[in-house]
């Protein structure tokens, strides 16, 4: 069953230009991931701190990979102390 991922990523003030920069380089190396279907990264319009992925997986399992694949961790090294608040909410469509 496809699911659908909303991750909500605060950078710490000051810190939002590293944060989007990192988050920037998961774009391509995801969307090349087997499974993916789409990774749309976004950022509020009034708060540049405040980031937003919009994913879609063809399952669970291979969303699973994703999240321990070496860029992910390479990501997490990169903006150890800059960001701020991570929500991640796994979805199913229901419509």
């Amino acid at each position: 069953m496809a699911l659908t991922i909303l991750a909500q990523i605060t950078a710490h003030p000051g810190k939002e230009s590293l944060v989007r920069a990192e988050l920037e380089k998961l774009v391509p190396i995801t969307r090349a991931e087997e499974g993916c279907i789409q990774y749309d990264l976004h950022v509020d319009t009034t708060n540049p701190g405040v980031f937003v992925f919009y994913e879609n997986w063809e399952n669970r399992d291979l969303w699973q990979t994703h999240m321990g694949a070496p860029h992910l961790a390479a990501y997490m090294e990169a903006t150890e102390g800059a960001v701020a608040e991570f929500t991640l909410n796994e979805m199913t469509r229901i419509d």
